[in-house]
């Protein structure tokens, strides 16, 4: 059965076990293993929860080992400082004795304009230009996650070539704390993109080879929020993999809302390897955190 947004917003609703530790769920995965952006996205609720009167201004998150989803996920904070502007602590996420991931988050307070310039956001139409029938729409992860490629793309497909570049409308179901959950959310749909627009120039390689023929896995993730969030609204994520070799490839990324306001950026360190015989593909690696 397929995962669901309330699925996710029940993961990010944690249960206090004692100061600075909480529980959270795991969302469940075809693939039975924890997805980076629910991780990131608890260390968001936790330091929302431990500093509530600051907003996370940005969250880096170092990925160890990958999680498995039919056990919940322990989660403990650790401050390192709570000031008039800013705050900041470390969100370590474990499974019994296995760690899994590390973030380290910013928090700070709105303040006036000293200066200010934003990029534009690319002219796309609009998320009704594109429409729900694109030609080569992804599969969908999450039931209430709607998500559309500007481009007629297929990050699936070996033989499918392209630029590594990917821009992609996405919009989730509303729910009861949509404004809460929004830079939560937001961290879900960025994870998973990068590692499939990274592969996109080159033949042979496509999503369909990843923990078969590849193994890959994102290892590091960097999230930075520059206005509040609401991923109940259509945002626009445009990214591009800069860097790809020797077993790696990094990507960055930007958000921006319907109309043209910058709200986040992005950039992304994933794994990128030949598995060494096609017996192995059932084992996915040790290190990082699956993506989409």
């Amino acid at each position: 059965m397929l995962p669901s947004v309330s699925d996710v917003r029940d993961a990010l609703t944690l249960e206090p076990l004692a100061p600075g530790r909480w529980l959270g769920k795991s969302v469940p995965s075809r693939a039975g293993v924890v997805f980076g952006g629910q991780l990131i996205g608890q260390a968001i609720a936790v330091a929302a929860a431990t500093v509530p009167a600051k907003r996370v201004a940005s969250v880096h998150t170092v990925f160890a080992r990958t999680g498995r989803t039919d056990a919940p996920v322990e989660l403990d904070a650790d401050p390192l400082h709570d000031g008039r502007s800013f705050a900041g602590l470390t969100v370590t996420a474990r499974q019994g004795d296995r760690l899994l991931a590390r973030s380290l988050l910013l928090l700070d307070v709105s303040e006036d304009d000293v200066v200010r310039h934003r990029p534009e956001a690319p002219a796309t139409g609009g998320p009704a230009a594109v429409g729900p029938g694109a030609a080569h729409p992804r599969p969908a992860m999450l039931a209430g996650w709607e998500h559309r490629y500007v481009e007629d793309v297929d990050l699936t497909d070996p033989d499918a070539v392209g630029p590594p570049e990917l821009a992609v409308w996405s919009r989730f179901e509303a729910g009861g704390r949509a404004a809460a959950d929004g830079p939560a959310l937001l961290a879900w749909a960025t994870v998973g993109f990068l590692v499939g627009t990274a592969l996109r120039p080159h033949p042979g390689v496509g999503l369909a080879n990843a923990h078969r023929e590849l193994s890959t896995g994102v290892l590091t993730h960097t999230l930075t929020f520059h206005d509040p969030i609401a991923a109940d609204e259509w945002l626009l994520l445009t990214q591009r993999s800069t860097v790809a070799g020797g077993g790696r490839a990094y990507g960055t990324g930007e958000v921006f809302t319907e109309d043209g306001r910058p709200v986040a950026s992005y950039d992304q360190l994933a794994m990128v390897r030949r598995m060494p015989t096609v017996s192995s593909a059932g084992s996915s690696s040790s290190a990082g955190a699956s993506g989409l």
